[in-house]
């Protein structure tokens, strides 16, 4: 039913505004090229047969009726906005997979009970302004205004760019949405990993956005002169570093689910011929369980005081964020599962390690989200790629999906929307 070509021709012209040099695409949140960007979605819904608005936040929704006049709509979509040398399909393939599916069911001549709602949602990276808000945030009344503050590196404030766009910053409080006008959440998104194409499935069953844990680990010793002290008279914190940092990756495999990654190290005072007096790294912690999480890390800091104090080290560990788990509900998930079948498409179930829009819903309605495999399992790169196939079969899963939440009565005349609600622009 998904027309291939016409899907993966819709998201290479979406790639082409931003695009750099280097192949990678940038647009980031409220900036020029997002509206451009955002218009092009608006063309597209619109030649898809959706109602078209805009919301406060500067959300674009495309809205396709149902059969039963002010039903709770099923809500689908993704982000607009890439990060810095993105790729063409993160974000993307859920606002377009999402519009390709609609349409066929235009084309096909379905109506179904509940309306189907698709959002770009603007500000999903984060990447312009520093702790700025997210446009799915915001649908859900998680808006905080005093994210309206805060500058990119020009000096430019997420108010002044809503204003840039024409929208009153005022005003963006007014896009959250009731959760009595929302049935379901569902988005297909790339899986940015390199699970599905490992296990040979174009598609994956989304379990839950697991939940992160940050930190920074400080170990401290003794600055001393690289040449002239023996080894066994160092207290050197980086050679204490090296095996924490290998007991970290231990304790994460231990449990078979968990992820912990060290990105950051530095070393003070730094020098080549210097033992270093402290050494400090980050510490990023994953898993689907709170309570699996937690283990890992408390585990990680006993362990870690025990070679610490053997090797007459001070040690301090800060965990400055601990996000939740966010379970995609049993019943989309299971919708979703059956769609596979439907569509013929093998899939495997996995968590999401990475965040996303969806994860705003999981405590407001039914939330759940299809994956598409990753070559090389690459993302927020310009080497980011999902082939054709994969990308049609991962809209026509999101097409049987919204079907089933939705609900399907074949070819019967729609209501028209509400002139004051839905207006095409």
């Amino acid at each position: 039913m998904i027309d291939k070509e016409r899907l993966f021709g819709s998201l290479m012209r979406l790639g082409e505004i931003g695009r750099t040099a280097s192949g990678g695409v940038t647009r980031l949140a409220l900036s020029d090229l997002d509206r451009q960007g955002v218009e092009l979605i608006s063309d597209l819904m619109v030649e898809a047969g959706l109602v078209v608005r805009m919301d406060e936040a500067g959300n674009l929704i495309g809205r396709r009726e149902g059969r039963i006049a002010h039903a709770p709509a099923v809500l689908t979509g993704s982000h607009s906005d890439t990060v810095q040398e993105g790729g063409r399909f993160d974000g993307a393939l859920g606002i377009l997979g999402a519009i390709e599916a609609v349409r066929c069911m235009n084309e096909a001549g379905i109506v179904t009970d509940h309306p189907i709602e698709i959002y770009a949602y603007r500000d999903e990276e984060g990447c312009r302004f520093a702790a700025s808000y997210s446009g799915s945030r915001i649908v859900t009344g998680r808006f905080e205004p005093a994210r309206l503050t805060k500058a990119d590196a020009e000096g430019v404030t997420v108010a002044d760019a809503l204003t840039a766009l024409g929208l009153d910053p005022a005003q963006v409080a007014r896009a959250a949405r009731s959760p009595d006008t929302v049935k379901a959440h569902v988005e297909l998104h790339i899986e940015q990993g390199c699970v599905l194409e490992r296990m040979g499935a174009p598609v994956g069953v989304v379990t839950g956005i697991c939940a992160s844990a940050r930190g920074r680990i400080t170990l401290t010793g003794e600055a001393m002169h690289a040449g002239t002290t023996p080894m066994s008279m160092r207290r050197d914190p980086m050679a204490a570093a090296a095996v924490v940092i290998q007991m970290i990756e231990a304790e994460a495999n231990r449990t078979g689910t968990t992820v912990a990654t060290v990105g950051t190290l530095r070393t003070f005072p730094g020098g080549v011929n210097v033992i270093p007096r402290q050494v400090e790294f980050s510490l990023d912690c994953r898993d689907l369980s709170e309570t699996v999480r937690d283990g890992v890390l408390e585990r990680i800091a006993a362990r870690m005081d025990e070679i610490c104090a053997q090797r007459d080290i001070d040690v301090h560990m800060e965990i400055y964020s601990r996000g939740i788990g966010k379970l995609c509900s049993p019943e989309v998930q299971a919708a979703i599962r059956r769609s596979c079948d439907r569509a013929g498409v093998k899939s495997i179930v996995l968590p999401s390690g990475a965040g996303h829009d969806s994860g705003s819903f999981y405590d407001f309605c039914p939330m759940g989200m299809i994956f598409v495999r990753s070559r090389d399992g690459i993302s927020h790169n310009p080497a980011e790629w999902s082939s054709p196939e994969d990308c049609a079969a991962g809209a026509e899963v999101l097409y049987h999906t919204l079907l089933e939440l939705a609900g399907t009565h074949g070819a019967r005349p729609r209501t028209a929307a509400p002139a004051d609600e839905f207006t095409n622009s």
